[in-house]
């Protein structure tokens, strides 16, 4: 979706004055934003599947016929637009529980397992061509808290990216903006053609949240 949702009407969350203020931020943000909107509209399980269809459109990362890993890909929606954009070779795994997603294979365990990546490799059939990582702790509100959080998370995702990968291939991954990342750039950076930063425009403007975008690993 190029240019993202329009923005429609302001909308009040009603009974605010029973709920917690923090409950009625996050109910407004939701009822306002065009993202969730298209998202429901579109059958997608998140408005974060927009944030890969707009990485996609600029970097051209799933090509028809890739093999996909999505790590931490619970509810779903960026397993919906891989599907969608690069066909069924498609392997989603999380510690959460996953809906069924046709043309998908859902896998459940723990990502520092490597028993859990080689199961991946396995459904996948070969090699992965593509590794996509959406992974976000749940936040603390304490910003050096919060990026540390998802930098591990991150490192996680790193690790099974060079793992599986295949010659040529992508990954992308969740960070927020920080210092602390310049560890894990620097060896993207030995292994990869290209290593940039994006921050597509689903992705909120408040959100310290940015994506890495790796191409052609080595």
């Amino acid at each position: 979706m190029r240019g993202g949702p329009g923005r429609g009407l302001t909308v009040r969350v009603r009974g605010a004055r029973r709920k917690a203020p923090s409950s009625v931020r996050w109910l407004a943000r939701q009822l306002n934003d065009p993202y969730v909107r298209a998202a429901q509209a579109a059958g997608y399980r998140s408005r974060a599947a927009f944030k890969l269809i707009e990485l996609d459109d600029r970097f051209r990362l799933l090509r028809r016929g890739a093999r996909v890993l999505d790590l931490g890909a619970a509810p779903g929606g960026w397993t919906q637009v891989a599907v969608e954009r690069a066909g069924p070779d498609v392997v989603a795994v999380d510690l959460l529980p996953i809906e069924p997603i046709a043309g998908a294979t859902v896998l459940r365990g723990d990502l520092t397992d490597p028993a859990v990546a080689e199961a991946a490799v396995a459904a996948l059939g070969g090699k992965a061509d593509v590794v996509l990582s959406d992974m976000a702790p749940n936040t603390t509100g304490h910003a050096a808290t919060d990026h540390l959080r998802i930098m591990a998370l991150a490192e996680v995702a790193t690790d099974v990216a060079l793992q599986v990968l295949a010659p040529g291939g992508a990954f992308v991954c969740k960070v927020f903006q920080g210092g602390s990342e310049r560890a894990m750039l620097a060896a993207l950076k030995r292994r990869f053609a290209s290593v940039r930063h994006a921050k597509p425009p689903a992705s909120r403007k408040e959100s310290a949240e940015t994506y890495v975008v790796a191409q052609g690993f080595r």
